[in-house]
């Protein structure tokens, strides 16, 4: 039976990154995806921070405009960001070159290929017919991760996201926000790529069947105004995390496993960010099981405590506001103005220091 120091399951942009480092340590990796072609279909708005652009060569690689502001519409007023700088990228492009930083690396990897769980003896159950042994597991497969599901370690908190990509009537070098008490426990944006634009909408699971009227809706206002042509391409949608970290060590059987990126809960509760941290946190959990493999006994305890202070005061303060917002909903409330303020990372509002009595999320 082939053994490998490292399996990586999923190879999305926390995958490739945890793929790529811990090959560059010297740990033998195997990386698999159960898509043909990693990255594809779309299911992201494209905008990364200015950050990662600057230490992240897939970013200009794939990249397909600047952005340097944030536009925030609530209540028939516009909240303007400046310097609210970013990348739009080509979302496909950008994580074929970090599946090919990954095999440049040395890591070894299997397409189409399913991860089926760790059976009692330790064993990886890939594909149709592969068996294998790991030392170490990461999982780095998504918002409904099955590495964390076995591992008892699963995202609680949903949005659900439906996305069309359309033209634009003219340029646009700002991201847009639509905030709305409509959008239960989330918002709709328009994000510029050029001549053309990613219009989405995120919301709650259970009011998922609102969300095709949502976006209806707010194309068809965006068409009255003249921001956007007609016609519609590139549907995509699927589920972000939105209940905050997972993990992001535990263990099946006896293998030990770390979660990154979407698994680990890693996207903002607020704004449903997930790119910047799961590349981050793929090289960390990489570089970490290549320590642990190497002998050192702490690397794992210490990646743990690492993750949580890396993530961890943006996470709690994002869940706090989230709270705050759905507690409205809870009491059979629409929030008004204040409450959505307050929800949102544009305005002072949510940045001011919470109230010591107040009890963290569940």
């Amino acid at each position: 039976m082939e053994e490998v120091d490292l399996l990586v399951v999923g190879l999305g942009p926390a995958g490739a990154s945890a793929a790529a480092a811990a090959a560059r340590a010297g740990a033998r990796v195997l990386a698999v995806d159960r898509r043909l072609h990693p990255g594809l279909p779309v299911q992201c708005a494209e905008f990364v921070p200015a950050a990662l652009a600057a230490e992240t060569a897939a970013v200009p690689a794939s990249a397909l405009q600047e952005i340097g502001a944030m536009q925030t519409f609530l209540a028939g007023e516009v909240e303007h960001t400046p310097d609210f700088r970013g990348v739009m990228i080509d979302r496909a492009a950008f994580d074929a070159a970090l599946v090919a930083q990954a095999a440049q690396a040395g890591a070894r990897l299997l397409t189409a290929t399913a991860f089926h769980g760790i059976d009692a003896d330790g064993c990886a159950r890939l594909g149709r017919d592969i068996r294998l042994r790991a030392r170490v597991v990461i999982g780095a497969d998504g918002p409904r991760s099955t590495v964390g599901r076995q591992a008892g370690l699963m995202n609680r908190a949903l949005v659900e996201a439906r996305q069309v990509t359309v033209p634009l009537i003219r340029p646009h070098a700002a991201t847009d926000i639509f905030l709305s008490a409509e959008i239960e426990g989330g918002y709709g944006w328009l994000f510029p790529r050029g001549a053309e634009a990613n219009l989405g909408l995120g919301l709650v699971p259970a009011a998922k069947d609102r969300l095709k009227p949502l976006l209806d809706s707010l194309r068809a206002d965006l068409l009255a105004q003249g921001r956007i042509g007609p016609g519609t391409r590139r549907l995509t949608g699927g589920a972000i995390p939105v209940g905050g970290l997972v993990g992001p060590v535990a263990r099946i059987g006896t293998v030990p496993v770390l979660l990154a990126g979407d698994a680990a809960g890693l996207a903002n509760p607020i704004t449903g960010a997930g790119i910047n941290a799961a590349v981050l946190s793929g090289r960390l959990a990489g570089a970490a099981a290549a320590a642990h493999v190497a002998g050192r006994s702490r690397a794992l305890g210490d990646h743990a405590e690492e993750i949580a202070d890396l993530f961890g005061p943006s996470l709690d303060l994002a869940l706090r506001r989230r709270a705050e917002l759905m507690s409205e909903y809870a009491r059979g409330q629409r929030p008004g103005t204040a409450a959505l303020r307050q929800s949102w990372i544009a305005y002072g509002d949510y940045w001011a220091r919470a109230p010591q009595t107040m009890e963290e999320p569940a």
